[in-house]
């Protein structure tokens, strides 16, 4: 069964913020792309853990320490289960996307990179994606290869074709852009770069809670995505690695949990995943973010992304109605986020106006700073959506869009 308006309002009431008023209106949620509200089963959790379980894990031999420990490697359990991951120890906790992608791109060019080595992303990256090989670039006097779009905002892959190289190392995309909503083929990125024997990290943020992920059948080396955008709390994500090439790289963080034994000789490391998760972890963190993949998976997330594609198409049609629309990236393969421009008026001064209506949206560069100057463009307003949000409230995105283009031209 598909989602129908009464699942959907089902699921509304799960989300308790959802019934807040801004400035007197109802909010209209539409910054899903930068992170998704909480539902109350994974408030809950966090709350009871808080109660009933807090302790520190791994290390204690008392009953709190063995239940905290027991629920942490549980949720393990559980985030290997939703990617499709061969085993458990290939589930690395991190702070996040960020910090997992830091992470690859230390270890990883501690290990393998050297003077003149290359490492190739495309021109749609999240700075996260950027800044991390940037680094590495600087550090090791490497080169640093983009992949271009074409004018729907689609990767290149013939392009991306001749940017492999005996000197490239590593290619690292994003799987869905934030800005735009290309979904990447990037099953077909793997399969390319794996013919030149070399490993692909894949940035799965903004698509994990959007569409189905199966890092085995991507054959993806690496990919990652952080919890906040997949309605669990921040500060905790994923870092998924096929088992061979984590034996094979080096700590990215120095601590306890991470080593086997420690003298001031010598020390030795943990074996995996823990030789990736120096101190003490977010176990709670862990397992709020459990629960919230079990209650995207009791919807399924088959059903969600049809359900979004059907309001991605919906908004799409309304928004055309609105003079002087302009949509930024048109892709046969798209998720569920909108970016827009309206003539001549700064994204910003939209965004500001329909707060003040109770709706939000995000505007600027959205953390793709390289990709808005290739558009040469100050910005976008973006509208990215969530299985909880619904066409009325589309219906009153766009009469105040319109209300709010006649104020600004």
């Amino acid at each position: 069964m598909k989602l129908n308006s009464q699942i959907i309002q089902n699921i509304r009431a799960d989300f308790p913020i959802l019934e807040e008023k801004i400035y007197g209106k109802p909010l209209i949620y539409f910054d899903n792309g930068a992170t998704t509200q909480k539902p109350f089963c994974v408030l809950q959790k966090i709350e009871y853990a808080y109660k009933h379980l807090n302790a520190n894990i791994h290390r204690g031999v008392h009953f709190l320490s063995q239940q905290a420990t027991e629920a942490h490697e549980d949720a393990r359990n559980v985030v290997a289960h939703f990617l499709g991951a061969e085993k458990r120890e290939e589930v690395v906790f991190t702070r996040g996307t960020t910090e997992a992608i830091n992470l690859i791109a230390f270890s990883f060019g501690e290990a393998f990179c050297s003077e003149n080595d290359e490492i190739v992303i495309s021109v749609m990256e999240h700075h996260s994606n950027i800044v991390p090989w940037q680094m590495l670039c600087e550090r090791k006097k490497m080169k640093l290869r983009v992949i271009p779009m074409n004018e729907k905002g689609e990767l290149q892959l013939d392009a991306f074709r001749r940017l492999l190289n005996e000197n490239t190392k590593l290619v690292s995309v994003t799987h869905v852009s934030n800005v735009m909503g290309t979904v990447n083929p990037v099953d077909e990125i793997i399969r390319i770069s794996h013919e030149m024997n070399v490993p692909v990290l894949i940035d799965g943020a903004q698509a994990v809670p959007h569409i189905p992920v199966n890092v085995r059948e991507l054959d993806a080396d690496f990919y990652v995505f952080s919890g906040h955008k997949i309605y669990g709390p921040t500060g905790i994500g994923v870092l998924y690695g096929k088992e061979k090439w984590l034996n094979a790289l080096p700590p990215y963080q120095g601590g306890g949990e991470m080593i086997e034994n420690v003298s001031f000789e010598k020390t030795t490391y943990n074996v995996l995943p823990f030789k990736f998760e120096a101190g003490t972890p977010d176990y709670i963190g862990s397992t709020a973010l459990a629960e919230a993949l079990r209650y995207v998976g009791d919807i399924g997330i088959e059903k969600i992304a049809a359900y979004e594609h059907e309001l991605t198409t919906y908004a799409v049609e309304q928004l055309s109605a609105v003079e002087g629309i302009r949509f930024i990236g048109t892709a046969t393969e798209k998720s569920a986020v909108i970016s827009f421009l309206v003539g001549n008026i700064h994204p910003y001064d939209i965004g500001i106006l329909l707060d003040k209506l109770g709706i939000a949206v995000r505007t600027g560069h959205h953390c793709a700073q390289p990709l808005i100057d290739s558009l040469e463009i100050p910005g976008t307003v973006r509208a990215s959506f969530s299985f909880y949000n619904t066409k009325e409230e589309i219906d009153v995105f766009v009469a105040a869009l319109k209300r709010v283009v006649a104020m600004l031209i």
